[in-house]
């Protein structure tokens, strides 16, 4: 009887560890990076929504 008090524990604690750490990790995912004028312009470029020259004249206005 004492064996499975002990598993009930232990079963017990990691469920509380994995609770904790999945709720750190859930937390960090919803803090998505804001991507930049210039991350935007290179997927833009990227895309092809937009010419080298325009690229680049945009990239010097940003930096």
């Amino acid at each position: 009887m004492m064996g499975i008090g002990w598993i009930i524990g232990i079963l017990f604690v990691v469920g509380i560890f994995w609770l904790t750490k999945g709720n750190v990790i859930d937390s960090k995912s919803d803090s998505r990076k804001v991507p930049g004028a210039l991350d935007i312009l290179n997927e833009r470029f990227a895309r092809g929504e937009i010419s080298l020259e325009e690229y680049q004249e945009k990239r010097k206005m940003i930096a």
